[in-house]
């Protein structure tokens, strides 16, 4: 999927300039990285503040378009207001097709109905991991990735390892091999077999 999104050169920069910036329904931002300097832009909120909430927008290479001037980037950082619906910032990094990314992408859990610690042992299941940080080249970049617990039992855990990865992609390991999810009873209930006969 192709996301394009458009921005404008920011000539004046400081507290208030980005005061009136935002006063005037626009949201200050940089993007930086590359073999150019980093550059002051400025958007329109409502278009940012919308995008935001597709959680594709998050964990996808964006073009972005820059008075004409097109370059794939990847959304880095978001400022928004303490209780507002508001954007206060956004930081892009651009990429090039030839230099691998680090980038967080979303989870999506599939087959949990049908798995035996739900389905047999009236489990429940825990996401201890809502996303995980890959390293791909853009191109290779996912939307998501499927992490299907159709076979998981009850008191049993899927790893970082068991996740069925797309061709080029590599999960970025912070130590052990994590958990990503498990199927435990609810709290107060008892397994048949512990339970005590009638």
């Amino acid at each position: 999927m192709q996301i394009e999104i458009s921005a404008t050169a920011r000539k004046l920069q400081g507290t208030g300039a980005s005061r009136r910036l935002r006063i005037a329904g626009r949201v200050p931002g940089i993007v930086y990285g590359g073999d150019k300097a980093a550059q002051a832009i400025e958007m329109d909120h409502n278009t940012i503040f919308h995008q935001l909430k597709r959680e594709v927008f998050h964990s996808s290479i964006l073009n972005l378009v820059i008075e004409g001037e097109k370059e794939p980037v990847l959304l880095r950082d978001v400022q928004m207001h303490p209780f507002r619906s508001l954007v206060l910032h956004v930081d892009f990094q651009r990429v090039a097709k030839d230099q691998k990314v680090h980038m967080k992408v979303p989870l999506h859990f599939i087959n949990a109905d049908i798995a035996p610690g739900v389905k047999l042992s009236a489990g429940i299941v825990s996401h201890v991991m809502n996303e995980i940080e890959v390293s791909c080249l853009p191109d290779k970049l996912p939307e998501f990735i499927e992490v299907d617990l159709s076979s998981l039992a009850l008191g049993h855990s899927l790893h970082t390892s068991d996740l069925k990865l797309p061709e080029g992609v590599e999960v970025i390991a912070h130590g052990d091999d994590s958990v990503v999810a498990a199927i435990t009873l609810p709290r107060g209930a008892v397994s048949e077999e512990a339970a005590p006969p009638a």
